[in-house]
């Protein structure tokens, strides 16, 4: 028995889950992975360290459904061209990069 997501957008039009799916579970991997030990470094309790990492996990799956899911393009609207497809991987690279160095300065 197979599930199937019924996911749309705000013009109606269904949408593939899986980006959304996908960036959801790094979200939820690097907030509640990386957040309560951070937390607990700079000297807050668990309760609090975990919480804010919720907190920030939530923060993160609202920003993806807005891009993601709620403002993805009509079907009608045809393929992104591949200039500005280059650029938003570009961006999302070195975003991951800057959190991926962030992540180590309290180690240092």
């Amino acid at each position: 028995m197979a599930i199937e997501l019924r996911v749309h957008n705000r013009h109606g039009d269904r949408i593939d889950p899986v980006p959304f799916l996908v960036t959801v579970g790094l979200a939820f991997m690097f907030a509640l992975s990386f957040g309560p030990m951070y937390g607990l470094s700079y000297g807050l309790s668990l309760a609090w360290s975990v919480a804010l990492s919720t907190l920030a996990f939530a923060g993160l799956t609202l920003g993806a459904y807005v891009q993601l899911v709620r403002s993805a393009p009509p079907i009608d609207a045809g393929p992104l061209p591949p200039g500005p497809r280059f650029e938003r991987l570009l961006y999302a690279a070195l975003g991951v990069g800057v959190a991926l160095v962030g992540l180590t300065l309290p180690l240092l």
